[in-house]
């Protein structure tokens, strides 16, 4: 292969580099006018009047929308259940109330972003303030007051496994181990605040640049909420300045094109900008779900494990959002990587008053793992065995069950994945009497003496799986077109995709695609991406998908094409539409079903410092080890792991999100702390395995998310081999660490 397997330079290195990629806040257009949003600012709250005299009334605004100018008030991600303005005269019932600070109640426009910022302050609104529902917890209660009332309950998805009997196996036990976890809210802190800007393109369609991650969708939601057809809107992504899943659902998409539609219904064609500030982006975009886990796993004294119940409450807060596929993952993978016989598992996504939560890289499997790993490694602490071969002993393999009962897609590779790691961070991995696995610690590279008395260091580790795709019962798909122009040889192969490149480089695996099926050089590669316009449904960047489904699809229309090239039918064009195997959602009982059509294996070591007389936790050494089935472009796969383990670092010790009664109390970066270059690890040795996955192009595996999995209980591992100390809950603040350590209360 000539591209495929080759570092590559990314195809848009050269301009992010010398500053020439443009993004969405970037863009300026001729006679463009600003907009600004009025945000609720309050978490539950009935809107009685809105007045927006003053405003309409000042020099340079052109216009102010309110929701009655919303001709459908309603979207969503699968569940419609948020208005896209929040007030009275809203063709949605109650959409009167707002249920999060961050609820969008009015937009003005004007001529420049300051009196759009003023104008904004003089619109006069009047609140009636609604009991809050904070708690998830409590919200599930049943005479709880409810943050959508024509909903019936606060809960809005339960998902159920039952499988063999927990309640004989936990009876027969030598050892059970039950906790309480936590896991916090994490900001997706992407580089660019949400902005954009909507116009009437020349064939009269409603056109939005903004950053995304799924381009058909952004354009579904919003023709459905101005009741247009869907060829009448279109939907561009320039550069965009990361996502992590932050950009998954909706924040100025639909507000830009009412911006322009209502603007052009008027006799106003101009161009509608917006940039959001960073506190506005803090409020006004979903968080990383915090969950609350009760996990109650029972083992023999030889290590096997026989049972595992566990319970998962998510704070979905004021909308559903991706909640229902976050929850499935974490349902899914709550209990590990392991082979077990008797599952119970009851997981709830509950409204609140807080923030919407919604994807977030890792996708509810970062919360199952945390749990379902602290719970690993402290039963191997409980039965006085390696950590390692505790998990050896019990992992999926090729051909055993998952809690939901039926077996992982072939190229199961997380035995291989888990000893890899292990031996990169120093254990030793024998066989033991009969054939038993075994594996010990007896000194690590990653382990190197403390040089004070007061600084502590200690090592942990931590495996996890990963799904590739949303599955669960949809069915997952990718169109691509593929266009070779020339005479007697090929002069250049244009493809057209709509997979969003979110700055992890998938444009640049797109071209090697094609130049690897056609056998051009990248220089001969046109990519048409991102464009609604030009470009077929390629479903959404994230979930781990994209390498594996935009490929299959470039690769088979780049197939067909050549076909007809060889064909002499020139130009030759192609449009190849690849489908993934099927899945099926949970049993509704017994939660029995063929989740995913494909996975990723990660583990991790991590080796630790705790300062305690500060409390500081200092990230020394982590190995990283992931089957990425074939690395498409290995440069790539080596900054997603470097990237994916710096940001669960943050997530896991730095990242203290503070949400009370309903307000954001964290909503600058001045203290909403994320990783610098100070705060990385001193090395992260990325081990890169190669077992191909059946259904990957050239056995590729989607492999974004992995990194970010085990990166917190194998912190927290580490922290407790360094100290002594548990702990259920993180970030890892020093005021945690020293309360942990007795030193304050």
């Amino acid at each position: 292969m000539h591209t495929i397997g080759q570092s590559v330079k990314r195809v848009d290195a050269a301009d992010k580099v010398t500053g020439k990629a443009q993004y969405p806040g970037d863009i300026i257009l001729p006679d463009q006018a600003y907009m600004k949003v009025l945000f609720a600012h309050r978490p539950h709250a009935l809107i009685r009047r809105i007045d927006t005299t003053k405003a309409e009334a000042l020099q340079g605004v052109v216009a102010v929308l309110t929701a009655k100018d919303v001709p459908v008030n309603e979207y969503g991600l699968g569940v419609p259940d948020q208005p896209v303005l929040c007030g009275p005269g809203s063709s949605k019932p109650n959409a009167d109330h707002v249920r999060f600070v961050g609820d969008q109640v009015a937009l003005v426009i004007a001529d420049s972003e300051e009196i759009a910022a003023i104008g904004r302050d003089l619109i006069e609104v009047d609140y009636e303030d609604l009991p809050l529902i904070i708690d998830p917890r409590i919200a599930m209660e049943e005479n709880s007051t409810l943050v959508h009332p024509d909903r019936g309950s606060n809960i809005f998805c339960h998902y159920r496994i039952r499988k063999g009997d927990p309640d004989a196996a936990f009876a027969k036990a030598d050892v059970v181990i039950e906790n309480e976890y936590h896991t916090p809210y994490q900001e997706h802190a992407y580089l660019q605040p949400e902005a954009g800007l909507g116009y009437i393109d020349e064939e009269g369609r409603v056109t939005v640049i903004v950053a995304g991650q799924w381009a058909h969708e952004d354009q579904e939601q919003i023709a459905h909420s101005l009741d247009l057809p869907l060829d009448q809107v279109r939907v561009i992504y320039p550069a965009i300045g990361g996502a992590f899943g932050g950009r998954e659902d909706m924040s100025v998409q639909i507000i830009l094109a009412l911006a322009a539609w209502r603007l052009h219904q008027r006799g106003i064609d101009r161009p509608v900008k917006i940039i959001w500030s960073r506190e506005e982006s803090i409020i006004g975009h979903h968080k990383r779900h915090p969950f609350f886990i009760r996990s109650r796993w029972g083992a023999t004294k030889t290590g096997k494990l026989v049972a595992a119940e566990v319970n998962l409450v998510a704070d979905g807060g004021a909308y559903v959002y991706t909640s229902p596929k976050v929850l499935g993952n974490a349902t899914l993978m709550c209990t590990g990587p392991y082979e077990i016989q008797n599952v119970k598992v009851d997981a709830y996504a509950v409204y609140t008053n807080n923030l919407p939560t919604g994807a977030f890289r890792g996708f509810g499997g970062a919360q199952g793992a945390f749990a379902a790993e602290t719970q690993m490694n402290r039963l191997a602490e409980a039965l006085s065995m390696d950590p390692v071969q505790l998990r050896l002993m019990n992992v999926l393999h090729e051909g055993a069950l998952l809690s939901v009962g039926t077996p992982l897609p072939k190229g199961v590779s997380m035995p291989e994945v888990m000893e890899a790691c292990a031996k990169a961070a120093g254990w030793q991995i024998y066989k033991g009497e009969g054939g038993s696995i075994k594996a010990e610690l007896k000194t690590s590279p990653l382990l190197k003496p403390a040089p004070a008395p007061h600084l502590k260091r200690g090592i942990g580790f931590a495996s996890s799986f990963k799904n590739v795709g949303f599955s669960f019962g949809y069915k997952e798909n990718s169109w691509a077109i593929v266009e070779i122009h020339g005479g007697v040889e090929i002069e250049q192969v244009v493809v057209h995709h709509a997979g969003a490149d979110d700055g992890q480089g998938a444009h640049t695996v797109m071209a090697q695609a094609a130049a690897e099926v056609t056998g051009v050089p990248m220089e001969k590669i046109k990519l048409i991406v991102s464009d609604t316009a030009y470009t077929k449904n390629s479903g959404s960047t994230s979930a781990s998908r994209l390498t594996l489904t935009s490929l299959n699809s470039i690769k088979g229309a780049a197939e067909a094409a050549m076909e007809r090239w060889r064909a002499e039918d020139r130009p030759a064009v192609a449009t190849y539409q690849w489908l993934a195997p099927p899945t099926s959602h949970f049993d509704p009982l017994t939660g029995k079903s063929t989740p995913n059509f494909a996975y990723g294996y990660v583990a991790q070591a991590v080796s630790v410092e705790v300062d305690t007389e500060t409390g500081v936790v200092r990230i020394l050494d982590v190995v990283s080890a992931n089957d990425v089935g074939k690395a498409v472009n290995p440069q790539q796969v080596q900054g997603q792991i470097e990237g994916g383990v710096v940001q669960a670092i943050g997530y896991s010790v730095m990242e203290n999100f503070i949400h009370k009664d309903g307000y954001v109390q964290t909503q600058y970066l001045s203290n909403y702390l994320i990783p610098t270059v100070l705060d990385i690890p001193e090395q992260v040795q990325s081990v890169v395995l190669e077992y191909p996955d059946p259904v990957g192009p050239w056995g590729a595996r989607g492999m974004a998310e992995m990194p970010f999995l085990p990166i917190a209980p194998a912190i927290i591992a580490a922290v407790h081999d360094a100290t002594g100390v548990w702990f259920n809950d993180f970030p890892l603040t020093p005021e945690r660490i020293l309360r942990g350590l007795g030193k304050i209360s």
